[in-house]
């Protein structure tokens, strides 16, 4: 069963969410889902190019208004 964990990283900026990802990628499982929550607007672009290069899925972008959520898959 996939667990999905959050990183608040509301209020970083570039590259700090895109690092909090990377670095919590290491701790899950494959399967796992990581949503990153980040007021940061260039995270929307940043994380889904970075999971492109490597190889995971991305999930859902949503947008709450004050800050996204960008929704990660460990695919490898």
């Amino acid at each position: 069963m996939s667990e999905r964990k959050v990183i608040d990283a509301r209020g970083a900026f570039c590259p700090g969410p895109l690092m909090e990802l990377i670095a919590a990628l290491k701790l899950v499982q494959i399967g796992d889902d990581i949503e990153v929550l980040s007021t940061d607007k260039g995270t929307v672009n940043d994380v889904p190019e970075w999971v492109a290069k490597v190889g995971h899925e991305m999930g859902e972008t949503i947008d709450h208004g004050d800050h996204w959520s960008v929704i990660v898959r460990k695919a490898k």
